[in-house]
């Protein structure tokens, strides 16, 4: 029996839907990049309201990162860097983790990010999101190249130096 096609475009475009101002994770006039680890949802907040939401992919073992090579992402205000372009991932823009008081207190790794789906694996990326299936090495991933693009046109635009990953 084929899979009932409705079914697959209901969900991708409960998916897709933009938030209401209502479910918003930010905070009163603030300008940032939110991170709803629990909805997974990225909200790019400006003076308090969200004008844009994606769903994201977050770190397949979590989140809480502690540690190098633990697959989780971190949780916590971030210093963002400017988007640049990535072999990888089309673009990449890191996010300072750890802070100097988390590797004070022991935290490792680095290389911690927002991105788009891997080189090549594009379609797969997509269907992971649909799945609601973390896949990431601890970044935070959107399911395509154009999403990554406005997230970077928007960081540049609004001067976002900060991302801010919550529970």
């Amino acid at each position: 029996m084929p899979f009932p096609i409705h079914l697959l475009l209901a969900v991708f475009l409960s998916l897709a839907a933009p938030s209401s101002p209502g479910s918003s994770s930010c905070a009163p006039r603030e300008t940032a990049v939110v991170i709803d680890t629990r909805a997974h949802l990225m909200h790019l907040c400006d003076a308090g309201r969200v004008d844009r939401t994606f769903t994201v992919a977050l770190g397949s073992r979590g989140v809480g990162k502690q540690r190098e090579g633990d697959n989780k992402t971190p949780l916590g205000r971030y210093g963002l860097g400017a988007p640049r372009a990535s072999k990888s991932f089309h673009i990449f823009v890191p996010v300072g983790y750890p802070t100097p008081a988390q590797a004070r207190l022991g935290f490792t790794g680095g290389a911690i990010g927002i991105h788009g789906p891997p080189r090549g694996y594009a379609t797969l990326a997509e269907l992971a999101m649909l799945a609601a299936q973390d896949w990431t090495a601890g970044c935070i991933a959107v399911a395509s190249d154009a999403e990554i693009e406005a997230i970077a046109a928007w960081l540049r635009k609004q001067g976002v130096k900060d991302v801010r990953l919550a529970l």
